[in-house]
């Protein structure tokens, strides 16, 4: 699956990259490979696998849009009016490569991408392009989507719950709708599943957040802390915060529809879900 998504994903970043200034170029090519787990555009295919995958196509454009949308966002929260990270992926972050404006507008490209990447994946079956673009837009801006996310660390007071569904479950629920849809399932039926795992993701990256180091996450670690931003572990306790994320995983498998792959997508999140928070998180909570 991994080699299907990155072959997909440098074929549609290739032509955008065609006759584009140089730097912005470079630093597409930058902030896209290489990616981390493609947790996101991986749930959108093994959706549409678990409904048939009638349509590769349509699939693969629409697992391309939310990460090129998911790109985009960790580049812009990654500048210094946001987050000011060094880190992003094990690796220097795209402004710190190549400078703040050419940062600002690769993460603008790439959200530009995700909808022509749409365009052409859809071009043999039209009457899916205007469910896959609202699907795609509304994880992206507002009031639900990732822009409203980045949005919420702006004010004084942020509910947890509000703030964790705009920031990080949006895109998950992108995926697994807009797979579904790519298969021609309904993509409502699909969107609670994405949710709860896209709040288990979150519950956990907050966990690494209180727990990890720098190094073990790729990215600067005790941002929750040191931004005053809401933390599921500041909320609950390092166990509490465990708790909750097993009790989403649970809810994301029980609201998986029926399906043609339903016992096989199972197996699949039960074990994705081992990844989300590493066995020695478990001991240190303890």
């Amino acid at each position: 699956m991994m080699s299907r998504i990155e072959t997909a994903m440098q074929s549609a970043l290739s032509i955008t990259q065609a006759s584009c200034p140089p730097k912005l170029a470079s630093a597409l090519q930058y902030a896209v490979f290489p990616g981390g787990h493609r947790l996101r555009p991986r749930l959108a295919i093994t959706v549409a696998r678990a409904c048939g995958d009638p349509d590769p196509a349509a699939a693969d454009a629409a697992a391309c849009a939310i990460e090129f949308l998911h790109c985009a966002s960790l580049v812009h929260d990654d500048l210094p009016c946001f987050d000011d990270a060094d880190l992003r992926r094990g690796k220097p972050t795209v402004h710190k490569i190549y400078g703040e404006p050419i940062a600002v507008l690769a993460g603008d490209a790439l959200i530009v991408l995700s909808f022509e990447t749409i365009a052409r994946g859809v071009a043999q079956s039209p009457h899916k392009m205007a469910g896959l673009v609202s699907i795609v837009a509304q994880a992206g801006g507002a009031p639900h989507g990732i822009c409203a996310g980045q949005a919420w660390e702006s004010e004084a007071m942020i509910p947890i719950a509000e703030y964790h569904r705009a920031k990080t479950s949006s895109l998950f629920a992108a995926a697994t709708s807009s797979g579904a849809l790519a298969a021609g399932h309904d993509p409502l039926a699909w969107r609670v599943l994405g949710e709860r795992l896209g709040c288990a993701y979150q519950v956990a990256d907050d966990i690494r957040d209180a727990a990890d180091t720098s190094e073990e996450m790729g990215k600067p670690a005790g941002q929750d802390a040191a931004r005053g931003r809401p933390n599921a572990v500041k909320e609950l306790g390092m166990a509490g915060a465990i708790g909750w994320l097993d009790r989403l995983i649970a809810e994301a498998v029980d609201a998986i529809p029926v399906c043609p792959g339903q016992m096989a997508l199972k197996a699949a999140i039960e074990r994705e879900a081992t990844a989300f928070l590493p066995a020695e998180l478990h001991i240190r909570a303890a």
